[in-house]
């Protein structure tokens, strides 16, 4: 059995054994023939409250957040179709799109350029957010379970505030999109870490597909909803090939309940058994330009492996660990995953990038994890506690020899974008 995984901006092929393979996906559906008919829509009839036009006045400031680099929402539809509903109230002086970079680096113009098209960028200010830089925030008070705030000072100071985002299952915070692009998106250091500390981390609520109950999530919402936020959010949800399925709009709760129930029924799938393989991806190119990232779809692949099995995840990894943040320093820190998750565990201070350690390292404590990538060598990875295969049917038909006969390997080609599961027990928990 052939197999096209997701990986880089190609693509990549397996040979599997017909006999022994099971391939799961998420439904397809294909995208929409007129998607900025579908945007404009949305805006035009929201979920819940006014329309945008209704909330907006002349002279007031706009604040736009938007996905970063390593996401793959269509911003370059997107944001022109939010400056349409404002063309006629306010100045585009007066309206500044912000990239919710969280803890990540701040894209360089190029990318920028990529991601909103040289349209937007040449019309509106564009700023990156830098969670690090304590002149650009603003203290808010502390919300939510103890959760110190600080936010980007031009989304604070902005009379209108609007969230742009995609909505996918999150591996930690349940679902993406909604208020995610306010917190943690544009909120600082502080914020970020103590959202991401390695009790919410540790939680069993804080998994793939649950909102409430989830402390991460819970504590995203209660911020969010103290410091009056968002007055408007704007999601979609993909299909595979990264198009525009559906538009939801209007008042941020409301609007991203309605998003993830569609994101559910497109990206959750049942399997008749959990496998002693599992192969993955992170669903190519940008989100699995670097190895923290690569983790969700590692992730993704722990739902249905056996205690015991192996996870042989290709990620294409261009940007590398990434070189910057301290996920590398981080994983290389203890001489094992166990000993990673004994050392996050017991550290009175979160450090960043500690959460995606501690995901990856409890999945490691145990199943074996295999990397596949194009620009991390054999000995970066084995410092990361990794093992490198350079041929994925080969790696996985030794794993299934050494499982026995009756061994089984699951395919999610698309990683991320499919979260399976076993059990309809399994898939009311996550209800």
């Amino acid at each position: 059995m052939r197999v096209q995984l997701a990986y880089g901006e190609q693509g990549l092929t397996v040979d599997l054994p017909d006999d022994r393979t099971t391939v799961v996906e998420p439904r397809y559906v294909p995208g929409a023939d007129d998607p900025a008919a579908v945007l404009r829509s949305a805006l035009r009839a929201p979920v819940a409250g006014p329309r945008l036009r209704e909330i907006v006045r002349p002279g007031q400031k706009v604040a736009i957040s938007v996905c970063d680099g390593t996401r793959a929402q269509p911003r370059d539809l997107m944001v022109p179709a939010v400056l349409e509903e404002l063309d006629g109230i306010v100045s585009l002086d007066d309206v500044v799109v912000l990239v919710a970079t969280g803890t990540h680096r701040g894209n360089t113009e190029a990318e920028i350029r990529s991601m909103l098209g040289d349209d937007v960028v040449d019309r509106v200010h564009v700023l990156n957010h830098d969670a690090r830089d304590e002149d650009s925030l603003v203290w808010m008070g502390t919300h939510g379970n103890g959760v110190p705030v600080w936010l980007d000072r031009h989304w604070v100071e902005a009379d209108v505030r609007i969230t742009t985002g995609f909505v996918e299952p999150h591996f930690f915070a349940g679902f993406s999109g909604g208020p995610k692009l306010a917190v943690p998106g544009l909120a600082g250091l502080e914020t970020v870490l103590t959202l991401h500390d390695a009790e919410r981390i540790g939680s069993p609520r804080a998994v793939w597909g649950v909102c409430e109950g989830n402390p991460v999530h819970d504590d995203i919402r209660a911020v969010v909803a103290a410091v009056g936020g968002v007055h408007f959010g704007f999601d979609v949800t993909l299909n595979r090939d990264q198009q525009i399925v559906g538009a939801f709009a209007g008042e941020l709760f409301a609007m991203h309940a309605a998003a993830r129930e569609a994101a559910r029924e497109l990206a959750m799938a049942p399997v008749p058994e959990l496998f002693d393989v599992v192969v993955t991806t992170n669903s190519g190119y940008p989100l699995d330009q670097n190895l923290y990232q690569a983790v969700k779809g590692i992730s993704a692949a722990a739902t249905v492996v056996k205690d015991g099995g192996a996870i042989v995840c290709a990620a294409e990894c261009r940007d590398g660990f990434p070189n910057h943040g301290s996920y590398r320093e981080v994983l290389e820190s203890a001489e094992s995953p166990q000993a990673l998750l004994d050392l996050i565990e017991n550290r009175p201070k979160t450090v960043p990038d500690q959460w995606q350690v501690q995901v990856q390292a409890k999945i490691q404590s145990r199943a074996r994890v295999i990397m596949h990538t194009a620009y991390l060598s054999d000995h970066a990875l084995e410092a990361a506690h990794l093992e490198q295969t350079h041929d994925i049917g080969a790696t996985v038909r030794e794993l299934l020899d050494a499982a026995g006969p009756d061994a089984r390997v699951c395919v999610l080609p698309e990683g991320p974008q499919t979260i399976p599961y076993v059990s309809s027990e399994l898939l009311a928990e996550i209800s």
